[in-house]
């Protein structure tokens, strides 16, 4: 059939249907436009050509929507002689031309505004040294942040009942950083299902560069010093709850009363909310197919379905009940006959007591929403099937041992029930199938699904539950108490720092009287991060680094190194006016101990043909990363993903990381993974033996260092602060030495103290160069006029 254009959508939704000849096709071939007021407007094949003299009569920017449908409702007249035709205002077409919605941040407001008055409720009654917080669902999302900034140490939990939207989608949400936030000031936070908990893991992969840890069993978060557990626990029901209900069942004979109506039929179940993600019409066109392809059901198989009341308003929700009610009817049109309806749809709210009675007469119970939290449902129909313990019924309820389940695969249950039969709600032929062998399956088969499935449900109950977070909230919480902690930040962006006791912010007065009573001393810096800003552009040293830098090496007391992963000639060509400062570089493999002294290599080969075999594959990663580039050293490769996609990035990096490990298993080299990279280089090079061989030295020329300043920023640093926190033991540094491990930033680490930022160390170094002295070092005698400065 060819398809038609009009030039009028006014005129098409009148019912003024134009002509359309062939003179009128040949003539216009060009596709209609919308403009950006909202009309079609015509346009003429010369009317737009290049080398037309004729101006456009369009005037303004047009927006071009091409689309295979047209932004209208079509709707059969009454009389059955024609179509009426109205604008369709939710359909995306016609949104486009306006643009779509925007972030309506009053409604973000009045979210927050939400979560602040339950605060001051939990503030009035709240113990914080001794309660435990459990914060539930999406409506309180950034409650912790409130909570956690009144007090830092407050034990808390949130968990969440709906699932988590998947990275590409929440990425898009203006104030998604926010609420990832405020949901790591707690100290676990729950979910049904892995899935859900993956998203949300992805998210604060890629959004904020936090990775997950497994530790014996339990999921981790690292976040400022804090670990925060990630639990993975299914809700289950009220068991108590569900057998009082049915004993209120049996004494109003409700189930007797459904037995009667529906004796000699076999009934599927369903019982959802009123809602567009239920999937309620693909079950019901299921049951069609299923009456279709199997006919011995017909007349025998009836699909009860239960509509709970929508909780809102909307045209979505009108739509989808017109859209119910016409299948319905049509079906029972189709296959029904007198005393026998295939689908009866009940549209009210069904009392409690009812609603378990129909679970009780039901063969099988179908679930077809094609996106769900939890959804109890089929833990409520097996608990209901197996019946009520030691009783007697008017309606035998104890009688049925058997149930059966067709649920969907994007239910929150649906892991936990490994005997039920999963469908895709989208394939209503297979949905169809399936209904069919539920209830057409041996009565022993259904027995035995149902005793597993019961086991589950009446030993995984709501307590259950409830006991596993409360006890898995208190193992998260014990870790925090022995830690020191404060806040830090500003609105959402606040968080608490939890650090080792004995770690501190190191005194600059303190360190400087150290340095002052003194004699031989060692300082170690890195480079990137610690004396230069790691955001910098311009790598090269300021002349105030310079000038502190070079004041430090000329004190004869003083050896002072530069520990860089950077190569040898930047560094060389950068610090070349510090004559008497040391460098090691590419993290040792390098070693100079004065600007005029010659190289030293400290590694065990100088061979690096190993490089010709681990390059190849980082290539192969590099291309298939975008973002990703690869740092050729001369001692080591270097593979950086600080660019790329950080969650991508990272699931790269790890399977580079054993993929380099199993080809580089028979060289001499190490492959390791630190902040945003992977590196291959030559085995036993790291700050921590440039340390060592520093200490070493100085031993050997009978100066062992009674002061060691070292100061670091990433992992690689984490090796030197090692080092020097056992060299006393180790009889490499003098027994009464004043060490100084620090790391730049507050963040977990094996160094003792800590300064805030770059600044901070220029400060610090800044005030020791002020104490140092330039003079030559005079080396004590037998003559009393020579002496030690």
């Amino acid at each position: 059939m060819m398809s038609r254009s009009y030039t009028n959508l006014l005129d098409l939704a009148s019912g003024n249907f134009p002509a359309m000849g062939r003179e009128t096709r040949e003539r216009r071939r060009l596709p209609r436009v919308m403009s950006v007021p909202g009309f079609l407007t015509e346009v003429d094949d010369q009317a737009v050509s290049v080398s037309s003299d004729n101006p456009s009569t369009v005037t303004t920017d047009r927006m071009i929507i091409v689309a295979n449908q047209l932004p209208l409702k079509a709707k059969r007249k009454e009389d059955n002689k024609g179509w009426s035709f109205s604008w369709n205002e939710d359909s995306l077409l016609l949104q486009l031309k306006d643009g779509l919605h925007r972030f309506d941040r009053t409604l973000w407001e009045a979210y927050v505004l939400a979560n602040k008055l339950f605060f001051q409720k939990v503030v009035e009654i709240i113990n914080p040294e001794d309660d435990y917080i459990w914060i539930h669902d999406y409506h309180l999302m950034v409650l912790p942040t409130f909570i956690r900034r009144r007090f830092n140490r407050v034990k808390m939990g949130f968990f969440l009942h709906s699932p988590f939207p998947s990275s590409e989608i929440y990425r898009t949400l203006p104030v998604r950083e926010e609420i990832l936030k405020a949901l790591l000031n707690s100290d676990i936070i729950g979910f049904h299902t892995f899935d859900y908990a993956r998203h949300f893991l992805s998210c604060c992969s890629r959004m904020l560069g936090l990775e997950y840890q497994s530790k014996r069993g339990y999921l981790g978060l690292e976040y400022y010093g804090r670990t925060i557990s990630i639990k993975i626990m299914p809700v289950g029901i009220h068991m108590g709850r569900i057998e009082s209900v049915m004993r209120m069942a049996d004494e109003e004979c409700k189930v007797r009363e459904l037995k009667q109506q529906f004796e000699g039929k076999t009934v599927l179940l369903g019982v959802d909310d009123m809602d567009i993600f239920k999937g309620i019409n693909l079950k019901i066109l299921a049951m069609e197919q299923m009456l279709r392809q199997h006919p011995k059901w017909q007349g025998r198989a009836v699909l009860v379905q239960i509509v709970n009341p929508a909780r809102g308003k909307g045209i979505h929700l009108e739509e989808i009940h017109a859209e119910i009610q016409e299948s319905c009817d049509r079906i029972n049109r189709m296959f029904g006959r007198p005393g026998y309806e295939p689908i009866v749809f009940v549209d009210r709210a069904v009392p409690i007591a009812e609603k378990v009675a129909y679970y009780s007469i039901a063969e099988c119970v179908i679930v077809t929403a094609v996106r769900d939290g939890m959804n109890l449902t089929p833990y409520e129909y097996i608990a209901c099937r197996q019946g009520i313990s030691g009783s007697e019924s008017c309606s035998n309820v104890s009688d049925p041992k058997k149930s059966m389940l067709v649920i969907s695969e994007f239910i929150g249950c649906s892991p936990s029930l490994s005997g039920a039969i999963r469908v895709n709600p989208w394939n209503v032929e297979a949905t169809a199938e399936a209904m069919n062998e539920a209830i057409s399956m041996s009565d022993g088969e259904k027995l035995l699904r149902h005793e597993k499935h019961y086991r589950y449900v009446s030993t995984h109950d709501v307590a259950y539950w409830s006991r596993s977070f409360l006890q898995d909230m208190e193992r998260a919480c014990t870790d925090l108490l022995r830690k020191r902690c404060w806040g830090i930040g500003l609105s959402f962006g606040f968080r608490v720092v939890a650090l080792d006791p004995n770690f501190k912010k190191l005194s600059i007065d303190a360190m400087v009287s150290a340095y002052k009573r003194s004699r031989s001393r060692a300082i170690l810096l890195d480079y990137d991060g610690t004396v230069m800003p790691q955001n910098s552009i311009n790598k090269s040293p300021s002349k105030e680094v310079l000038s502190i830098l070079e004041s430090l090496s000329a004190d004869p007391k003083n050896i002072v190194f530069i520990v860089s992963g950077r190569g040898r000639n930047s560094l060389s060509d950068w610090f070349s006016s510090c004559q008497k400062l040391g460098i090691a570089a590419e993290h040792g493999y390098f070693l100079r101990w004065s600007h005029n002294g010659d190289w030293e290599i400290c590694g065990k080969s100088s061979d690096f043909g190993w490089m010709q075999i681990a390059e190849p594959v980082m290539k192969l990663y590099t291309e298939a990363t975008d973002g990703s580039s690869i740092e050729r050293k001369e001692s080591a490769l270097v593979w950086q993903y600080r660019d790329a996609d950080l969650g991508f990035g990272s699931a790269q990096a790890k399977e580079m990381l054993d993929h380099l490990e199993s080809v580089m298993a028979n060289e001499p080299v190490a492959v390791k993974s630190g902040q945003f990279i992977v590196e291959v280089k030559p085995q036993e090079v790291s700050k921590g033996l440039v340390a060592e061989r520093i200490f070493s030295s100085m031993v050997a020329k009978g100066k062992q260092a009674d002061f060691v300043l070292c100061v670091g920023d990433d992992r690689s640093d984490e090796d030197m602060f090692e080092i020097v926190s056992s060299a006393i033991s180790r009889n490499i540094l003098a027994t009464n030495a004043s060490v100084f491990a620090c790391t730049v930033g507050q963040k977990p680490s094996k160094a003792k103290y800590y300064l805030d930022d770059t600044t901070e160390v220029t400060s610090m170094l800044e005030s020791l160069a002020e104490e140092s002295d330039s003079s030559p070092y005079i080396e004590e005698t037998g003559d009393s006029s020579r002496r030690q400065v």
